[in-house]
């Protein structure tokens, strides 16, 4: 058939012809039509190529998995009618599984009065440091507490409580999921929930304990009115102080009874249930009091949205600032501090391994029946005390100067080669000053923040602006007041005493406390480099930012966190987390603790340069007279560096032997109001301005203890660089100053005018237009008795430097 003929024949039968069969076989004869009309065998050719095909096809899809369907295996598995039928058998079993179980658990017999027990903490030699454990608690009937008080805790935990069935399905499902993930817990319970878990069952985070709660909490709200329940809740809750109950954080917080507090003050207890500790104003820092803030906003909007207060009396509400706690029985001295680190560090513990909250930690821990041996050494830890007493304390008279009721003292004292806290100073009394001075991170540090810098230098291998390496021989312009180079924002802070000291060495700077100097180095290594090396250090550096004025240490921090930071320098660089927990156990249990000493967080050659320059600071600069020349030292090498902050609130001295780092902190705090005033004064010793610097008080707290408990040691370093291996008198000359300086630097430090005594703590954004540093030539030996330098005048060492 030809091409024409094939297409008269398409148009004719409407398809296309069957192509010529490729088979061996002869032709079929013309059919009756004749040459022109289409074949009979044509159909029949072109029926069975389809069938073939659909055959091979079937076997094809066969050697696939598919059924003679052509559908896959899975496909076949998994239809709709299986799957709903799964899903509706699954849905049946669940039913009866919580059928079975709401028949098999019943309300059980309170037990919170009976898992409240005496915590035990002891000494590390076993001896007994304090019982804590008499359970402040006084039950209250819900008639006794104003109704628009009942409505704060409702409006804080559970807006819906009068209405649902006492439990939030949603919440629970995401508590047991989270439980079985090892996620910890996250919100979502009931009121009617948190009340049997506090009354009924324990704090345990299971998925057995989860589903008890579930059913009982369903019994419970069908059982039990929405008042009986809502008066448990509140009467066996803890609002921290160790405070059971309304009526005993009424009397805690207020002074008053449960029946006396107001809507706002009702709205601050509903609010510290959630994290009772961090929420507490007497002993919150500057987070912790803007949370519980936003969370007793929360609460009263919500009384408003909910039609339980009027929206005008709401916006006419202030916030009500909890009256200072009264210490409990018990706790005299220093044992309160002691047990309150101890607690704290055991809830953060249980808060990391279980990724429970703090309130649950809280529970877990106060008044539950804890052996917690601490790492305290009682000699040492009387040691500490006595020093505290006979180098300051009892200096000071209330009556004679107001300034010295105002005068706090902290210290922090660690073993470096083990992280244990071994002895600490926390205040005059725990009954008299609530507030730990030895962990308030609310100072600055001051000039203590300066090692910080030269140990970021010399991890980072920093240089100058002019190329030249950072090390305890680098050459900086001492100049007070001088403009640092290199950085968009303008910084120019004074020296103490605003005193020029010219061309001086990184290693006389150190012993000088040298701003201008340490402010040119901070730009030169980086800020961010200088705050990522103060956290990893030891520090809490989150939100700080990366401006020059930080290198004069304007930024808080506590004693303990100080002691740790040095602590890492005197071993090599590897981190030390001090630790006041050496181990908490109860019955049929007992807690994992973390090593203190973690990895390597600068290097150890870094780490030893400066505690080798720091050694220069006690034999040659601020810590002379009160260190170095002190009567009780028998050979110790010692490193330390002074501090003092601007105006004189704080004053600080943190050193260390080979074997044992102490920070000492004095605090300026008006014993009325609580804020930070100048220590200016305090004594009535201090001759010329009477001001405290970190040579004098600190420092000589710090010998009295240190000198009484260590013996004749050496550091063991790693560097040819500082004052423990070199000579400071006669600096070499390895860069040159950021500016040029005079050839001789001169004998009497000359007063700048032009830059403020007092540097802001946030600087102008304005960027600097100074050119960039020139070479001079190298300069005369620097002066080692400029203006305001060191004297012989016990009381104060340095005259005023810090």
């Amino acid at each position: 058939m030809g091409r024409a003929e094939e297409r008269r024949a398409r148009q004719r039968g409407g398809h296309r012809a069957a192509p010529p069969a490729r088979s061996s076989a002869p032709a079929a004869p013309p059919g009756p039509s004749g040459p022109s009309g289409p074949s009979e065998a044509e159909p029949t050719v072109i029926g069975g190529r389809a069938a073939a095909r659909r055959a091979a096809k079937g076997k094809s899809d066969r050697g696939k998995g598919k059924g003679k369907d052509g559908r896959s295996l899975i496909r076949r598995m998994f239809t709709w009618k299986k799957m709903l039928g799964a899903f509706f058998t699954v849905c049946l079993l669940g039913i009866g599984g919580f059928v079975a179980l709401y028949m098999m658990v019943s309300v059980p017999e309170g037990n919170a009065a009976a898992q409240t027990q005496s915590n035990v903490y002891k000494y590390s030699d076993g001896t007994v440091l304090a019982r804590k454990g008499t359970v402040n608690r006084e039950i209250v009937d819900l008639s006794k507490v104003p109704k628009a008080v009942q409505h704060t805790f409702v409006a804080a935990e559970n807006k819906t409580f009068y209405s649902d069935a006492g439990i939030d399905l949603r919440g629970m499902t995401r508590g047991l999921y989270n439980t079985v993930m090892g996620r910890g817990t996250q919100g979502g319970s009931t009121i009617t929930q948190q009340y049997v878990k506090n009354y009924y069952l324990s704090q345990d985070q299971t998925v057995t304990r989860k589903l008890k709660e579930l059913v009982i909490s369903l019994k419970v709200d069908r059982e039990r009115s929405k008042d009986d329940i809502l008066a448990g809740y509140i009467n066996t809750s803890y609002y921290g102080r160790g405070a059971y109950g309304i009526q005993a954080a009424a009397q805690a917080y207020y002074r008053v009874d449960a029946q006396d507090l107001t809507v706002e003050q009702g709205a601050y207890l509903a609010a510290l249930l959630q994290a009772p500790s961090q929420y507490d104003w007497a002993v919150a820092g500057p987070v912790g009091k803007k949370l519980v803030q936003e969370r007793w906003n929360y609460v009263l909007n919500n009384m408003v949205g909910q039609g339980w207060l009027d929206k005008s009396k709401r916006d006419a509400m202030k916030f009500p600032v909890p009256k200072g706690p009264k210490g409990a029985p018990g706790l005299e001295g220093q044992k309160g501090y002691l047990v309150e680190l101890a607690n704290s560090q055991l809830e953060k513990q249980l808060m990391k391994s279980q990724g429970i909250s703090q309130s649950e930690a809280e529970a877990q821990v106060v008044d539950q029946g804890w052996t917690i041996t601490l790492n305290i050494d009682r000699k040492k830890q009387a040691k500490l005390e006595a020093a505290v007493k006979s180098q300051l304390t009892s200096k000071l008279n209330g009556k004679k100067r107001t300034v010295d009721k105002n005068v706090q003292a902290g210290a922090v004292s660690v073993d470096p080669k083990t992280g244990k806290i071994v002895a600490l100073y926390g205040g005059v009394s725990y009954y008299q000053h609530y507030t730990d001075n030895a962990t308030r991170a609310d100072y600055q540090p001051a000039s203590t923040f300066k090692p910080i810098i030269l140990a970021a230098a010399l991890d980072q291998n920093a240089k100058t602006q002019n190329g030249k390496p950072i090390n305890a021989n680098t050459i900086y312009d001492g100049t007070s007041g001088r403009p640092v180079k290199g950085s968009d924002i303008a910084f120019a802070p004074p020296n103490e005493d605003d005193a020029d000291y010219g061309n001086i060495t990184v290693q006389t700077a150190m012993n000088k406390s040298v701003n201008s100097v340490f402010a040119q180095m901070g730009v030169d290594v980086g800020m961010k480099n200088v705050l990522r090396a103060a956290d990893d250090l030891g520090l809490d550096t989150t939100g700080l930012p990366a401006v020059p004025a930080q290198t004069l240490g304007t930024m808080g921090a506590s004693p303990l966190e100080m002691a740790g930071v040095y602590a890492t320098l005197d071993n090599h660089g590897q981190k030390v987390t001090p630790t006041v927990l050496a181990s908490a156990e109860k019955t049929g249990r007992k807690v994992d603790l973390p090593d203190p000493i973690g990895e390597q967080v600068i290097n150890s050659s870094a780490a030893d340069q400066v505690t080798s320059v720091l050694t220069g600071v006690v034999d040659d600069g601020t810590a002379k007279v009160s260190v170095a020349q002190n009567p009780l030292r028998k050979g110790q090498q010692v490193a330390g560096k002074t501090g003092t902050s601007d105006n004189n609130k704080s004053a600080w001295f943190t050193g260390y032997t080979p074997d044992l780092v102490t920070s000492v902190g004095l605090f300026g705090e008006d014993y009325k109001k609580h804020s930070q005033v100048s220590l200016t004064g305090a004594t009535g010793l201090i001759p010329g301005t009477g001001r405290i610097n970190g040579g004098g008080y600190p420092a000589q707290i710090w010998a009295a203890y240190t000198f009484g408990v260590t013996k004749k040691a050496k550091f063991e370093l790693n560097t040819d660089l500082g004052a423990a291996v070199q000579p400071t008198e006669t600096p070499s000359y390895s860069s040159t100053p950021s500016e040029t300086p005079s050839e001789t630097p001169s004998q009497t430090p000359s007063k700048s005018v032009t830059p403020s005594l007092t540097p802001s703590q946030t600087p102008s954004q304005s960027p600097t237009t100074s050119s960039p540093p020139t070479t001079s030539a190298p300069p005369s030996t620097p002066s080692t008795s400029p203006t305001g330098g060191i004297t012989d005048n016990p009381l104060d060492p340095g005259n005023g430097q810090q």
